[in-house]
């Protein structure tokens, strides 16, 4: 499999992923604007929408977004990093990834286009409500997203939360989240990832 990826971004919490499994995989880097690959390929033919991630399957066929990815990798080990079909913990698990794409990520969108002054302020104010919806999740002294088990939606919520360090967006006063970002760095698997994508020494 190839995972097409672009250092830091939400595709980093699939390369997560293959590596706390052990995998063999292959990585691409996507220059999204240019909309090329590392290699020269047109990466429109292979996600239309033009954004990582992308995985392409040993058959060819290609699989994109990001909780589509995630369930898909992560059952190819059914119950260590995705809860088994047909439980209330995988329920829990697409509720998760759900609001992580649909609100938490998707708040962070407009502050990529640079905004200043009374915009940016906007929106930091709307990604502060997910902030505190997300400290909240976390405030009942679980350690990870869904109580006692690290799932995938925490490799997802651990790569969109590093975003505060790319736009200097501070996450003083929400403790758990803090506490969280600390855990989930500390684990080999993310370390390794972070080396390989470019992001730490």
């Amino acid at each position: 499999m190839k995972l097409y990826l672009k250092p830091g971004a939400c595709s980093m919490a699939t390369h997560i992923l293959f590596n706390e499994l052990g995998f063999d995989y292959e990585t691409e880097t996507v220059d999204t604007s240019a909309g090329t690959t590392a290699t020269g390929e047109d990466f429109l033919k292979i996600n239309p929408r033009g954004y990582v991630p992308a995985l392409k399957l040993d058959d060819g066929q290609i699989i994109t977004e990001n909780p589509a990815i995630l369930e898909y990798v992560g059952d190819l080990r059914p119950g260590a990093f995705t809860p088994v079909h047909g439980t209330m913990d995988r329920v829990r698990l697409s509720e998760m990834l759900s609001f992580l794409g649909a609100e938490l990520h998707k708040a962070f969108s407009p502050l990529f286009a640079g905004l200043e002054g009374e915009a940016r302020t906007e929106a930091l104010a709307k990604l502060n409500v997910q902030f505190k919806r997300l400290d909240n999740i976390l405030s009942d002294a679980r350690p990870y997203l869904l109580g006692e088990t690290y799932t995938a939606a925490d490799m997802y919520a651990f790569v969109v939360l590093g975003w505060t360090d790319f736009l200097d967006i501070s996450l003083a006063g929400y403790t758990h989240i803090e506490a969280f970002r600390a855990r989930i760095a500390e684990r080999p698997a993310v370390q390794e990832t972070l080396k390989q994508e470019g992001l730490v020494a």
